[in-house]
């Protein structure tokens, strides 16, 4: 992603909610869990971690949906689109569903987590994967990685 192409929006299918990054994502994933098997409806669910500071809510009120647990997963309250979450114990990102951005041609998940429940026929192109989740001390080397890689 080319920072002279920031900010970018993006919104939710039906609109009534729009979002604006107005920082590079600092990782991208596909997560293969069950829970986001069954949130998306579909294989895995992809994110893009945004800065905190990098993203803003421009139009509408996202509501939060999913478990309403310790981690906020916000969707449109209209079409019900899972837009972004807010994972628990962390501030510093959003976990934004990237194809939830008006333009999408840059995005590709760099990780793969919970591989232990994917599908059997999911595949990604995701450079690194892993059973579970990444071991905390991973993610300095992850970052540094896929900002490289991303320009």
């Amino acid at each position: 992603m080319d920072d002279r192409n920031l900010p970018w929006e993006g919104g939710c299918r039906c609109g009534r909610v729009r979002i604006k990054i107005s920082a590079k994502p600092i990782l991208t994933m596909a997560c293969h869990c069950t829970g986001c098997q069954k949130m998306t409806a579909s294989a895995y669910s992809l994110s893009a971690a945004i800065p905190n500071e990098g993203f803003s809510v421009i139009q509408g009120e996202p509501v939060i949906g999913g478990l309403h647990g310790a981690s906020r997963h916000y969707f449109c309250p209209y079409c019900m689109s899972w837009m972004f979450t807010r994972p628990e114990g962390i501030d510093w990102f959003v976990n934004l569903r990237p194809t939830m951005l008006d333009k999408l041609d840059w995005f590709t998940p760099f990780i793969e987590t919970w591989t232990s429940e994917k599908l059997s026929w999911a595949v990604t192109p995701a450079a690194h994967s892993y059973k579970a989740l990444p071991a905390f001390d991973e993610y300095e080397g992850l970052v540094k990685e896929y900002l490289a890689r991303a320009g």
